[in-house]
């Protein structure tokens, strides 16, 4: 198991992942899965300039690194993460987003997958990131607590939902 760079050479895994998700008709998690992937290149473009932040999403940041995770030959998720925080991120969005497709969720992917986000945190020298989930997320509550996270104060945003925080230390 393994997190790759998003390459040419895993269009076909990465499709599979995509259809699964539309085909659930579920929130895609992280924000990156929900460009359309038709335009393989011009997606991977995207993804490269979202790191160089030559091309950050509107209202975001301008470094954020995705990577694909991948395990015995299938994609199995995708997790997303953001150089620094804006002040929206501090309060609601955190460092890092991940998402593990549906069909395989309740299989200690989630953990894993924010486990080795982490060691890239790591390598981009962060020192501790922000994780951010709703408080009804039992499962994501649970990954992040597995990770080291340190509860901190909630925020409550415009729909009246109740985000919980947690901070891991990367030292």
């Amino acid at each position: 198991m393994f997190l790759a760079h998003p390459a040419m050479d895993l269009k076909k895994k990465y499709i599979d992942f995509y259809q699964e998700w539309k085909e659930s008709r579920e929130e895609m998690i992280p924000f990156v899965i929900k460009r359309n992937p038709e335009d393989f290149q011009s997606m991977l473009d995207y993804l490269s300039n979202c790191e160089k932040g030559t091309e950050p999403p509107e209202n975001w940041i301008p470094e954020s690194s995705t990577y694909w995770l991948i395990d015995n030959n299938e994609m199995i998720g995708v997790v997303n993460i953001r150089h620094r925080l804006t002040e929206p991120l501090f309060k609601a969005g955190g460092h890092i987003g991940y998402g593990i497709r549906p069909s395989k969720r309740k299989n200690g992917y989630a953990t894993q997958i924010l486990s080795l986000a982490l060691e890239k945190s790591k390598e981009l020298n962060l020192e501790k990131v922000l994780l951010v989930c709703n408080s009804t997320n039992a499962p994501s509550k649970k990954v992040i607590l597995n990770n080291g996270g340190i509860s901190d104060k909630d925020f409550i945003d415009e729909q009246n939902n109740i985000l919980k925080r947690y901070w891991i230390e990367l030292k």
